[in-house]
């Protein structure tokens, strides 16, 4: 049996999370999936895939539901050498930090070891007027990196 996925989105105004729905409900064509939204360490240390789908909120940070999560990591210092893992991120390239989120959640999980299986997808939210479609023509790359 193939191993769960969890999607765990990160936003602020709702963008992320609808990303996040979207994809969760492709991949649940074909793969058993939990959609978190906001999650905290304990919510999905026991999966072994995580899709994480973030918005850059502020001065390129994560979300205020998703920082919690990261705080925990870096905290607990949990052994992520099983987790594979793949990052969507949503921002606006008028910013400086675009995308910023998606480099701190790469650099805190490959830190502790965890394998990214594909390049991460960085959505400009200032040019891509279909978030959800954009995700979806994606969403190969990151199948392809769980086989």
């Amino acid at each position: 049996m193939k191993e769960t996925i969890a999607v765990v989105s990160g936003s602020t105004l709702g963008s992320a999370e609808y990303v996040a729905e979207h994809l969760n409900d492709l991949l649940q064509q074909d793969f058993a999936t939990t959609l978190i939204h906001g999650a905290h360490l304990d919510d999905i240390i026991e999966y072994k895939i995580w899709l994480i789908v973030t918005s850059t909120h502020g001065a390129g940070e994560l979300p205020d539901n998703l920082k919690p999560l990261f705080k925990q990591i870096r905290q607990q210092n949990p052994n992520l050498t099983d987790l594979r893992f793949a990052v969507v991120c949503l921002g606006n390239s008028d910013y400086d930090t675009f995308c910023f989120a998606a480099d701190t959640v790469q650099s805190v999980l490959t830190e502790k070891s965890a394998v990214e299986i594909c390049p991460c997808l960085k959505i400009d939210t200032l040019t891509v007027e279909d978030n959800e479609q954009y995700a979806e023509n994606w969403l190969p790359q990151f199948i392809q990196g769980l086989a």
